[in-house]
């Protein structure tokens, strides 16, 4: 039986400026257990597979790659499930390629803490959003100003922003099979995994930022499918289906709260396509009102400075 009790699991893929970083982040972890540091490297064309193998050089007993020599992403291959199989501890913490680690103790915090509650699923954190070329902070990832639990409820409403990935902590055995809805994205993990862990037990998160996700990474997901509308909507086609079927999955229990992410993510498409007639629908008044005002003033510069507010939304974007 292993004594390894925390996997870290880090996909990379041309990382060459980054990877270093987050594997040092790794490294720099005080903990009084062990822990492997998983990297899955998806065919890199760049220097990333050779900073890794001098790593794994100086470090074979705590670092394991897996060097592909054909992308995995694009055959549409869950590629965090690569390392999820062949993880050794009880939980698997995540942090990609080209974001890393702030707190020295990140994961003894979270392992204290899983440890005393067995019936946590997934405890998260808060984290910074930089910016890739300086790491200057944009913001941050705080989705309560204290520590608690957070609902389905929440995380279905909240998406992608309920965490930054790297603030993901689980239990290993909650994530060795899958519900079918994870194939309708399987180029995206973060949102589906949150709700399907959710779904198996208590989240937890705790208000301290010990993590950064970048922003602005030349080819990243979020860079590939948020740079312009007709992605985006493509992207959001796809988000619904996938809520749908958790619709099902779930026995339209969550019903109310999908309908309203559902009809919140199609009002924002059409506030940034600039059709703010069909905006002003009854079936998304409840949703406008609900905005707060800094949503609200980017709205109004949608409408009438739209240059200074592309400009805004790409700042915070990090394009």
């Amino acid at each position: 039986m292993s004594d390894i009790l925390v996997s870290i699991n880090c996909i990379t893929y041309n990382h060459e400026k980054y990877i270093a970083e987050a594997i040092e982040s790794f490294l720099m972890q005080n903990t009084d257990f062990k822990f492997e540091i998983l990297i899955h490297d998806d065919a890199s064309t760049d220097r990333s597979a050779e900073i890794i193998r001098e790593y794994e050089q100086k470090y074979p007993d705590l670092i394991k790659p897996i060097y592909q020599t054909e992308n995995q992403y694009s055959k549409k291959v869950q590629v965090d499930r690569l390392n999820t199989e062949r993880a050794q501890g009880k939980y698997i913490a995540v942090c990609e390629g080209d974001d890393f680690w702030t707190d020295p103790y990140k994961l003894q915090k979270q392992v204290d803490y899983m440890e005393a509650h067995p019936e946590v699923s997934l405890c998260v954190h808060a984290g910074d959003v930089v910016l890739a070329k300086d790491r200057k902070v944009l913001r941050k990832n705080r989705p309560s100003k204290f520590s608690r639990f957070l609902t389905v409820e929440e995380i279905i409403k909240l998406g992608g922003d309920f965490c930054v990935t790297s603030a993901m902590f689980y239990r290993t055995e909650l994530d060795r099979t899958r519900p079918d809805f994870f194939n309708v994205m399987p180029d995206i993990s973060d949102y589906h995994l949150g709700i399907n862990l959710a779904l198996q037990g208590a989240v937890y998160y705790m208000d301290e930022c010990m993590s950064a996700y970048r922003v602005g990474v030349v080819g990243s997901w979020t860079v590939s499918n948020y740079s312009n509308l007709k992605k985006k909507k493509e992207h959001n086609q796809r988000l619904y289906q996938m809520l749908d079927e958790i619709n099902e999955y779930t026995n339209y229990q969550y019903n109310e709260t999908i309908q309203h992410t559902k009809n919140e993510l199609e009002l924002l498409l059409l506030l940034e396509e600039r059709k703010f007639k069909e905006a002003k629908s009854d079936v998304y008044k409840e949703i406008y009102a609900s905005f707060g005002v800094k949503r609200k003033v980017i709205i109004t510069l949608d409408k009438y400075a739209p240059a200074l507010s592309n400009y805004l939304r790409a700042v915070k974007r990090g394009y």
